[in-house]
């Protein structure tokens, strides 16, 4: 699969590189306070985060003074396997190189998104990037399997927790699996095992093969 910078041009309706912050205490923390295991782990809220000096003015900027919270998502992935998206952007900041597997919500026709629509995109480590409230994506790949990957998920204030209501009145509701979580699910995903709604059609995309990857 292709996988093109962040930096190029391409980029431009899925997110944007976000610049003029310090954020070294941001990935000291993710480096030292946070588990990058073999699969993947999703913490909606780290305390140690929200702890570094300049976070809370960093998630006030970001958001507009909106209450957020700064997660992580971390371990060793290479698949698709879903897409989600929020009703707010997403910022994403990594310790180590890593790649999004991404589309655009506009792209879901009849309520399903051909996985042919997906691009991909390598983030540099210590590269703050912005991901639109109308880009699906999902876990993170690691651009290197030897180092896996933390990064940085700032999101609204309790974006992904526990929230379910329902079969809901049309597609969209049923497809909310989180807390301002809309999540389209592969068929061979264990989340589609779980009950998520399948909405993604083709190819389970694995990146496998083009990592390790230097941009």
């Amino acid at each position: 699969m292709k996988i093109l910078p962040v930096s190029d041009p391409s980029f431009a309706p899925y997110g944007r590189i976000v610049e003029g912050y310090d954020v070294k205490g941001i990935l000291k923390a993710l480096e030292e306070t946070t588990p990058c295991p073999d699969g993947v782990v999703y913490f909606p809220k780290v305390d140690s985060l929200h702890a570094v000096p300049g976070a809370e003015e960093f998630g006030e900027a970001l958001y507009g003074g909106m209450p957020f919270q700064l997660g992580c998502c971390n371990g060793h992935n290479t698949k698709l396997n879903c897409l989600e998206y929020h009703r707010d952007s997403e910022f994403n900041l990594g310790t180590e190189d890593f790649i999004l597997l991404i589309a655009k919500q506009g792209e879901i026709e009849n309520d399903v998104l051909d996985t042919a629509k997906v691009k991909a995109f390598f983030v540099p480590k210590g590269v703050l990037v912005e991901v639109y409230a109308t880009t699906l994506h999902y876990a993170p790949c690691h651009a290197d399997p030897a180092k896996g990957f933390r990064v940085l998920v700032a999101l609204p204030l309790n974006t992904n927790t526990d929230y379910r209501p329902g079969k809901g009145r049309n597609t969209l509701d049923k497809s909310l699996w989180a807390r301002n979580k809309w999540l389209l699910a592969h068929p061979e995903s264990s989340e589609a095992a779980d009950g998520a709604y399948v909405g993604l059609k083709g190819e389970n995309i694995d990146i496998k093969n083009d990592v390790p990857f230097h941009c």
